[in-house]
């Protein structure tokens, strides 16, 4: 048993139980705690590297299981980060990484190790890149595909200033699926500019990849011809003097490689390509960048990692394991959630209750089957799912031609996601009036994920486009009539947005009904004051209410507006003719927001009458928990009583 264990334990780089004595004799001399800045990786040999990377992976294992945050992509590209900084003279070099989630131990070895375990905690490090974190950040990265552009730009920047330094690009973690990526390798191929584009090939994004090109290295390099060629060529090698052979073996297998591997896909594109090699060994990386680090025009240097490298769990099941939170570090297992399901889950199971009765209604996500929900979906119906990966732009536009067809299609994307696909559903979807069903969700704050990930601007985008129509719910039973109106509407395109978490416990087994397009609803009858909410704020104003009713010695009226588009006419007319304080609450930025939308209304209307809205102001907000950034915006329930009850103080 005492074996089996330590193969267990070992297996994700958690040592079993050893003797101080013992520990003194076998462990190998610590190298982290010695790494303060970028310039310390430079210099260390390959076994202190090995160290390194070992030491990396488990305090990334430790820190992540505890705090929560990206998993199983910042493991699988640790040998990755340590030998681009043995190699490479960061920051004067330029190092841009896609997906930024992937760069966890680029973190911590440029000088942010004492400040790791803050990592996606209210005032700690981004879980992504960040120029304001650190000079080895030039280039920040939330979404994915945007590396090999912003590194071109580096490069041609550097050309333009007649400078030397060196440019690189890491992409991966299913960013090679999006179409913003192949543009920037047509241009970078045809500008023939000094850069280098590393491929980190862990066959994941979030979902299964579903990369075309990446089933095609796969076939091409596992080929029996190609692995005894390989050996071959070594055995011979051997034979002979390696600095007379070298520069022939290396070309003679460039040559045999062009025939069955898909190199010839980059060269064609104006790259010289050069693996695909081991993404975990040590010394192959290494050998690979000092060699490759300063030849001229665009290199592709195909790496091949596995996501979750170093911890079994992860390795096994690398879908899972692509973030971690509140997980016992011996077993792998994560603590579950109590209470109501989430607004995903909700989505999930009554679009499937849905489709049982229409077999017009298809799922369509972008990389993003689990993390919207559509999993359910796609095992109750596979041949009515389509995952595109991470090309949003193409979900939007596919979507459009379904329904031109007389399909139903659902598309499901994060808010903060479906900002890359704003030409698509203005031209392809609201131009011509196709009734697709946009589902989004993360609308509002959404936490840990920061900026980059935050949906407050997806009332004001989609608000502005003739011929949407656009809802938010206050609930999961909302929720719930929400999409079956969404699936039954035909006039147009249609969106709904919802909250990250969890519902408030509502029942979610009962049959959802349609909800009259444009109409609101009064939750709350009260007198002088009234307080007008939508999606996940109208919670927060019944909660104000209660607060003001104490406070004001009278009830105060509270709305669910429903629709940003179209608004109630009638119940805001008259609510605004019946009260003398007006209020409206919203998670989305007040610029264009559903507050500015009211407002329009009034003007229209001749009204003397204005709101007050309460939003999100005109910034970037951080990261941190929704709790911790609506206190710091003013828009908890009680922040939002004081203000109102000052505002009608001042007026009395």
């Amino acid at each position: 048993m005492a074996n089996s264990k330590a193969e267990s334990l070992h297996s994700f780089n958690i040592p079993a139980p050893v003797s101080a004595s013992e520990a003194d004799k076998h462990a190998p001399r610590p190298v982290l705690p010695g790494i303060r800045s970028a310039a310390d990786v430079r210099g260390l040999s390959i076994p202190e590297l090995e160290q390194l990377a070992h030491e990396v992976r488990r305090r990334i294992i430790e820190v992540i299981a505890k705090k929560g945050g990206h998993f199983g992509a910042p493991l699988g590209a640790v040998d990755l980060a340590v030998a681009l900084l043995n190699q490479l003279d960061v920051p004067e070099d330029r190092v841009v990484w896609d997906v930024g989630h992937q760069a966890y131990a680029w973190k911590i070895l440029t000088g942010r190790n004492d400040r790791f375990d803050t990592i996606r905690q209210y005032g700690g490090l981004s879980g992504f890149l960040k120029r304001e974190e650190s000079d080895c950040d030039p280039f920040g990265a939330g979404h994915a595909s945007t590396s090999i552009s912003a590194a071109l730009g580096f490069a041609l920047a550097r050309d333009q200033q007649r400078q030397s330094h060196r440019v690189a690009a890491v992409i991966g973690d299913g960013a090679m699926t999006g179409g913003m990526a192949y543009e920037a390798l047509n241009n970078a191929g045809l500008r023939k500019t000094r850069m280098m584009m590393i491929l980190n090939d862990n066959e994941l994004s979030i979902s299964e990849n579903v990369w075309v090109v990446h089933r095609m290295f796969r076939k091409a390099v596992t080929h029996p011809i190609y692995a005894r060629f390989r050996k071959e060529l070594v055995e011979r090698i051997k034979k002979y003097s390696p600095d007379t052979f070298v520069d022939y073996a290396h070309r003679a297998e460039e040559a045999i490689k062009g025939l069955i591997v898909p190199g010839l896909f980059f060269e064609e594109l104006g790259f010289r390509y050069i693996g695909p090699i081991d993404g975990h060994n040590m010394n192959s990386l290494v050998e690979t960048l000092e060699r490759t680090k300063d030849l001229d025009g665009p290199i592709c240097l195909h790496v091949i990692t596995q996501k979750g490298k170093g911890y079994k769990f992860a390795e096994d099941n690398p879908i899972k394991y692509h973030a971690a939170a509140d997980m016992k570090i011996e077993t792998g297992v994560m603590k579950k959630k109590s209470g109501p399901p989430a607004f995903t889950k909700v989505f999930g199971k009554t679009l499937v209750r849905i489709a049982e009765t229409n077999d017009k209604v298809v799922g369509i996500t972008a990389a993003m089957d689990s993390g919207t929900g559509l999993d359910v979906f796609c095992k109750a119906f596979p041949d009515r799912f389509y995952d595109v990966g991470i090309a949003e732009e193409c979900a939007v536009t596919m979507a459009a031609a379904m329904a031109a067809e007389g399909i139903r299609p659902v598309c499901a994307i994060y808010s903060t996601f479906l900002q890359r696909a704003f030409d698509q559903v203005i031209h392809d979807a609201c131009t011509q009036k196709l009734p697709v069903f946009f589902v989004m969700d993360r609308g509002g704050l959404v936490g840990a994920d920061g900026p980059t990930h935050h949906g407050v601007f997806d009332l004001s985008y989609l608000r502005i486009i003739p011929n949407m129509v656009l809802m938010a719910p206050k609930d999961e039973q909302e929720l719930q009539d929400m999409i079956l109106t969404g699936v039954n509407y035909t006039d147009g395109p249609i969106a709904v947005r919802y909250p990250r978490g969890s519902g408030t416990g509502l029942n979610t087994d009962r049959d959802p009904v349609e909800v009259p397009i444009g109409k609101g609803e009064t939750l709350r009858q009260g007198e002088r004051v009234a307080l007008i909410g939508i999606g996940k704020m109208v919670g927060v104003m019944r909660e104000a209410a209660v607060i003001l009713e104490d406070q004001l010695g009278h009830p105060v009226t509270v709305v669910n507006a429903r629709f940003v588009k179209p608004l109630d006419t009638e119940l805001l007319l008259n609510v605004a003719e019946n009260h003398e304080f007006l209020f409206t609450a919203e998670d989305n930025v007040l610029a264009g927001g559903f507050g500015s939308a009211v407002n329009e209304l009034f003007a229209e209307h001749d009204s003397v009458k204005r709101v007050t809205p309460f939003g999100i102001p005109d910034r970037f907000v951080d990261h941190g928990s929704p709790d911790q950034l609506l206190e710091e915006l003013g828009l908890t329930a009680t922040q939002i009583a004081e203000s109102v009850r000052k505002a009608v103080a001042r007026s009395d």
